[in-house]
């Protein structure tokens, strides 16, 4: 159940002295991390609300604007990502190879929403250490991935592509980082991006982001596309209406086995829940199986990784 913030920080005024138990992150009165730290409009984050309460000195330069993008941290739920950052903020562990490289860069975006020359920032690294200056926001990221990390009730996978993007299959990202993960988005760069799909020309990969319940508030009614799985291993997906079996688009996904091509899904329930943008699940590539229509197309795909059974009974909508 959510609380005001004016309730939480009652209750950690008196939880030591009610409880017999130390104060951290991890004793969150039975809420989850979403719901503790509140919808988009609260800004509350725990270190600021134990200095309100009057149990530690105030922080000076409290980050608003990173404070403002902590949902996209609250919800990162890949052991390796989780293990990379955990060590490189609390022990200066640097990274060692091009995944974890990635992985910084990831975290970049996470908290910044553009390439660093546009923030008049000289690198990826100085704005990582822009967001880590505060120590006390530093100490509450950690304990945000400690706890992430212990609660983990899954098992990821690692993807089977055949260059550098440390996304784990069944984890949970934001569209910024995905876009990090591709290396679109990168120390030089960060391109607007607002569509749905997006190919990446290099790597020979298309990537579907698929928003299963769309409402006519955030989608034009050209974007209400037909998007749900079928079972665990297939899964029904509309494309863009300007799209015909004749586009080079529609040929290369019917064709992409014979091409080299990989296509990738990443699917969210909601586009938002708890006040917040809700992250996708990555569900690692899927092969062709069949299309139909014309303008849009409706086109069937094969996971290779069998879908989480608790997304399937959220992504069949043929259940009744």
């Amino acid at each position: 159940m959510s609380r005001s913030r004016r309730a939480l920080i009652q209750k950690l005024q008196t939880f030591q002295q009610d409880t017999g138990l130390p104060l951290t992150l991890a004793e969150h009165h039975g809420m989850t991390l979403v719901e503790f730290y509140g919808g988009r409009a609260g800004k509350r984050y725990f270190r600021g609300m134990l200095a309100e309460a009057g149990l530690t000195a105030p922080i000076e330069g409290e980050h608003e604007e990173y404070i403002r993008r902590l949902p996209s941290a609250l919800t990162i739920n890949s052991r390796s990502w989780l293990t990379f950052l955990i060590d490189f903020i609390e022990k200066g562990k640097e990274p060692t190879n091009a995944d974890e490289r990635r992985m910084l860069i990831m975290f970049y975006y996470t908290f910044h929403r553009a390439a660093p020359e546009k923030l008049g920032l000289s690198s990826i690294e100085e704005g990582v250490q822009r967001v880590l200056s505060c120590e006390a926001f530093g100490a509450e990221l950690v304990d945000i991935f400690k706890y992430n990390l212990a609660h983990l009730r899954f098992v990821d996978k690692i993807n089977s592509f055949p260059y550098t993007c440390p996304l784990d299959i069944h984890c949970m990202y934001s569209i910024d980082q995905v876009l990090a993960a591709f290396g679109y988005w990168n120390a030089h760069q960060s391109p607007a991006f607002r569509e749905g799909v997006k190919y990446f020309a290099d790597e020979q990969t298309d990537i579907f982001f698929i928003t299963l319940n769309k409402s006519d508030k955030d989608f034009s009614p050209s974007t209400l596309y037909e998007d749900y799985a079928i079972n665990e291993c297939l899964f029904h997906w509309q494309t863009q209406s300007r799209v015909s079996e004749h586009t080079a688009t529609a040929q290369r996904y019917i064709h992409h086995r014979e091409t080299g091509n990989r296509i990738a899904l990443f699917v969210r329930e909601y586009k938002e829940e708890h006040g917040y943008t809700s992250p996708f699940v990555f569900l690692g590539e899927a092969d062709y199986v069949s299309h139909e229509g014309n303008k849009p197309m409706s086109f069937v795909w094969r996971l290779r990784e069998e879908m989480p059974a608790k997304m399937v009974a959220v992504a069949n909508k043929c259940i009744v």
